[in-house]
């Protein structure tokens, strides 16, 4: 999508990329509504040029309003699509894409309710190579942490998330007092947590580490950590049980509510707790330090969520693509 974080992240892959625009038409004003139309209406026109141009096999989407004019295209034009749902809960584009494409992935079996059952194959969560690879140890030797010093992961997704860095700020005295704090900010944060972390004693500066973003290492950030506080975007599905890794998770309040579901699944699997965005503030230091000074408890949302990795999910939903496409 124009303006998108993909426009930056695809070429370091060294992949082509061409951007289609689009806008969402749920919960907007009429005016926006109709320069979304008119938006949809020139990606479907540069999605029709494209399918022509390159005639594939096989069309893969993960859904949202972008993937609206794509799916059109693509079923006037002939072209098989894989829809692949990451999120337990699809949104309502997601459902209306759902209704055009022959093969339907889903992350976990509880998605199978929303959509065509037939269509469904669940896959799990795609997790890139890189990602993987990583071990504690070398996780926590590529970022510079304490071998055996306990280590807090903060991440707030793609673009950071303001309330958590705000909450982090606000106890991160206490908060290093427990663990080498690893922060994930996003950019726009990012001046106010250097300024933050700038102004803290040597010692303490020491044990935290601070980034705006992570491309390469997340891996590595993933693996190195005891203990995750994140926002529940659908990513946290496969991250989460492939490492182990015990997380207090803090849905986003101000969209749809696909992060709250994300949440309470993998909560009501003993892997993860959920934290309210609205009382963060106050929620956060008492739980971290429960969980720090618990270690059972941990290591049992640890076993929960490795319980429920699957691994092989990227393989699944490449197979299934190819198949499609034959």
């Amino acid at each position: 999508m124009r303006g998108g974080m993909e426009e930056s992240i695809i070429p370091r892959e060294g992949l082509p990329l061409v951007t289609i625009p689009a806008a969402g038409l749920h919960g907007v004003g009429w005016l926006q509504a109709l320069r979304g139309v008119a938006a949809h209406l020139r990606g479907f026109s540069l999605c029709r040029q494209l399918i022509r141009r390159d005639r594939p096999a096989a069309i893969f989407t993960t859904g949202g309003y972008l993937g609206v004019p794509v799916t059109l295209a693509a079923r006037l034009s002939g072209v098989p699509v894989l829809l692949y749902v990451p999120d337990v809960e699809p949104a309502e584009s997601v459902k209306f894409i759902a209704r055009y494409a022959q093969q339907i992935g889903v992350t976990v079996e509880d998605a199978r309710a929303f959509l065509p059952a037939k269509k469904v194959v669940v896959t799990g969560y795609p997790l890139r190579k890189s990602l993987m690879r990583w071990t504690r140890v070398a996780g926590r030797s590529a970022l510079g942490l304490e071998a055996q010093a306990p280590v807090l992961l903060i991440y707030g997704g793609s673009r950071g998330a303001r309330s958590l860095n705000r909450a982090v700020l606000q106890h991160l005295p206490a908060l290093l007092d427990l663990a080498q704090v690893l922060h994930l900010t996003g950019e726009l944060d990012w001046p106010e947590v250097a300024a933050a972390r700038e102004a803290l004693p040597p010692e303490a500066r020491a044990r935290y580490h601070a980034y705006p973003y992570l491309h390469e290492e997340m891996g590595a950030a993933l693996a190195a950590a005891d203990l995750a506080v994140a926002r529940a975007g659908a990513s946290i599905l496969g991250e989460i049980p492939f490492f182990g890794l015990p997380a207090l998770l803090v849905p986003y309040p101000y969209a749809w509510r696909y992060q709250k579901v994300n949440a309470q699944w993998l909560a009501a699997r003993g892997a993860a707790g959920v934290l309210r965005d609205e009382t963060l503030a106050d929620e956060l230091l008492p739980q971290v330090e429960a969980l720090f000074r618990d270690e059972a408890q941990r290591l049992a949302m640890a076993q929960a969520a490795r319980a429920l990795a699957q691994p092989q999910a990227a393989e699944r939903l490449a197979r299934a693509l190819i198949a499609l496409g034959r």
